[in-house]
C-alpha cells in the first residue's frame, strides 16, 4: 500500500511538473509575441527631401534605441513636413512649445526621442505600432485610451477619440484619404487620418522565407544612397547589378556581375508569378539593343526594391516600368 502510494505521488508531480512548464511555456510564448511588434519596415515613395535626413535620423535613432523604426520616422516626418520646413518633425508641442519652434536638427532629436517614449509607454500598456503612430500625433493619452478599449489601434477608436476630444466638431478635410473613407472632413483635433496617412509611405518588410529576409535586410541599409555606375559594395555605393549581387551575396547566393549575366543565371516566370526576393529584369532603360539593363528585387504588391537615384522602392504599375519589364527571374542555387 505504501509503495502505490508512492508511486502515486510521484506521478502527481510529474504532472505537476510538466503542467508547470507547460503554464510557463505558454506564458513566455505570448510575452513574446506582441501582435506584429517584430515587423521591418521599408520606406515607400519618400522624397528626396526626407532621404536627406536620414543619417541623423539614424544618430538619433540610435541614441534612443529605436533604429528599427528609422523608416517609421522618415515616414512621420514625409507627412509631417514633407522634409522641407525648419521643424522638419513637428515635434515643438511635444515639448510644450508652440509650433515650429525648434530647428531642424533639434526637431529630429526630439521626434525620435519622443516616438521613443510612445514605444516604451505602449510596450507597458500592450499596444500596438499603430496606436504609436497614431499617438505621435494625438498625444500620448491616446495610448491609454486604446489599452482602455483592447490595446489594438482601429480608426474606429482614432476616430471616436478625436470626437470627444473637440465635441464632435468636424472641418473640412479633402484629402484623397479623407475623400475615399467619408466625402472629405475630420473632427477638429489632430488628424484622425494620421496613420493611413503615415502608411503610404511604408511597407511591411517582414518575409516568410528566411533567405528573403536576410537580402532584404541588407538592401534596406542602402535605402536613399545616390547610384553609382559600377558600384558593387558599401564603400562605393551600387548600381542595380551591384546591389543586387552584393545583397544576395551576404544571404549565400553567389549572383553574376552583370544585369545581362544574372539574367541568364535564372529562371524566368511573368510579373503574375513572382514572390518576394525573385529579380526582375527590364529592357531599353538606357541604349543598349537586346540586352538587359536594369535588375531590381520584387518585394510583393506590385513594388520593387532598386537601386535608381537615390536607392529604394518603385512601383511596377507605373507605365514606364511596365513599358521596360521582360520578366523576373528566379535563382534556382
Amino acid at each position: 500500500m505504501k509503495l502505490r502510494e508512492i508511486a502515486l505521488g510521484i506521478a502527481a508531480m510529474i504532472v505537476a511538473f510538466f503542467g508547470l512548464l507547460l503554464v510557463a511555456l505558454i506564458l513566455f510564448v505570448s510575452d513574446d509575441s506582441d501582435g506584429g511588434g517584430g515587423l521591418l519596415y521599408g520606406g515607400a515613395n519618400l522624397s528626396a527631401a526626407v532621404l536627406a535626413h536620414r543619417p541623423t535620423v539614424e544618430r538619433y535613432a540610435a541614441q534612443y534605441d529605436i533604429s528599427e523604426y528609422v523608416n517609421v520616422l522618415l515616414a512621420i516626418m514625409e507627412v509631417e513636413s514633407g522634409g522641407v520646413l525648419e521643424d522638419v518633425m513637428q515635434s515643438s508641442e511635444s515639448m510644450g512649445l508652440p509650433p515650429n519652434s525648434l530647428d531642424t536638427e533639434s526637431s529630429i532629436r526630439q521626434g525620435c526621442k519622443y516616438f521613443a517614449e510612445l514605444i516604451d509607454k505602449a510596450d507597458r500598456l500592450g499596444c500596438d505600432l499603430d496606436s504609436v503612430i497614431q499617438a505621435y500625433n494625438y498625444g500620448s493619452g491616446f495610448l491609454d485610451y486604446v489599452a482602455s478599449h483592447g490595446g489594438k489601434y482601429s480608426f474606429t477608436l482614432a476616430q471616436a477619440f478625436a470626437e470627444e476630444k473637440y465635441g464632435g466638431e468636424r472641418v473640412d478635410y479633402p484629402n484623397p484619404v479623407a475623400v475615399e473613407e467619408n466625402g472629405g472632413w475630420r473632427y477638429n483635433y489632430g488628424n484622425m487620418f494620421y496613420v493611413r496617412l503615415v502608411a503610404q509611405y511604408l511597407y511591411a518588410a517582414q518575409f516568410d522565407d528566411a533567405t528573403v529576409q536576410a537580402i532584404m535586410n541588407e538592401a534596406l541599409k542602402y535605402q536613399g544612397w545616390d547610384y553609382v555606375y559600377g558600384g558593387v559594395s558599401p564603400t562605393t555605393s551600387f548600381d542595380c547589378s551591384g546591389l543586387t549581387q552584393w545583397c544576395y551575396g551576404v544571404a549565400g547566393i553567389s549572383l553574376p556581375r552583370t544585369a545581362q549575366a544574372q539574367y541568364e543565371a535564372t529562371q524566368h516566370l511573368p510579373l503574375e508569378n513572382a514572390e518576394p526576393g525573385d529579380l526582375l529584369f527590364f529592357q531599353g532603360t538606357y541604349s543598349c539593343g537586346d540586352y538587359i539593363t536594369h535588375v531590381g528585387i520584387y518585394v510583393g504588391n506590385n513594388q520593387m526594391y532598386h537601386a535608381g537615384n537615390p536607392i529604394g522602392l518603385a512601383d511596377l504599375t507605373t507605365d514606364y516600368w511596365q513599358s521596360h519589364l521582360v520578366c523576373a527571374g528566379r535563382v534556382t542555387q
